[in-house]
């Protein structure tokens, strides 16, 4: 035996509670944020209509990313355009005029809708962390029912008020009762 000693214990990762109905989630979700809990996510088959709000979420920056890169796009390729046509190569094409603003609406259009995709995509990804390959979620309990008929709350031990027994027994007593409540580790 060597002096080196390995830890193998999995490392907590939350508590989770299942529950059969969104109604359920919704309301566990709430009595967890009323409780103080900031640090939890819901796993749902479907959306439900206020649960973002139940849980505290902010609302998103997304569209203000799109927004700026829209813009980019649009200026960038209606200066362009605008460039090429009065600045740089300015030429003479029976008597019109160089900077014919209509003709460049097309480009300018798909410019400015070209930028925001990729942008609203690319932040998209990573304001959700992704692409990630595996998330500790996976190993709880019954967690592939959460995409045909189960509903999920879990709190995550990085809240500042998690406790592994208190936060338990809290789970437990969430009202309606959920089916099960176990914990989630890495």
């Amino acid at each position: 035996m060597s002096g080196h000693h390995e830890n193998n214990e999995p490392k907590p990762y939350g508590i989770i509670a299942e529950f059969d109905d969104p109604d359920a989630l919704l309301d566990a979700a709430k009595q967890a944020y009323h409780a103080g809990y900031r640090k939890m996510d819901c796993y749902s088959p479907f959306p439900i209509h206020g649960l973002e709000d139940a849980l505290g979420f902010p609302r998103t920056k997304l569209p203000w990313f799109t927004l700026v890169a829209g813009l980019t796009g649009a200026i960038g390729g209606f200066g362009m355009q605008y460039y090429a046509s009065v600045v740089h190569y300015p030429y003479d094409i029976g008597g019109r005029p160089n900077f014919s603003w209509p003709a460049f609406i097309p480009v300018t259009f798909e410019l400015n809708i070209l930028f925001a995709a990729f942008t609203t995509g690319f932040v998209m990804l990573a304001l959700n962390g992704l692409p990630r390959l595996n998330h500790p979620i996976h190993n709880a309990k019954n967690f592939e029912r959460a995409t045909s008929d189960r509903f999920f709350l879990c709190i995550e031990c990085i809240d500042g008020q998690f406790d592994n027994n208190s936060t338990r027994t809290f789970m437990e007593g969430l009202s309606p009762q959920p089916l099960d409540v176990s914990e989630v580790t890495e």
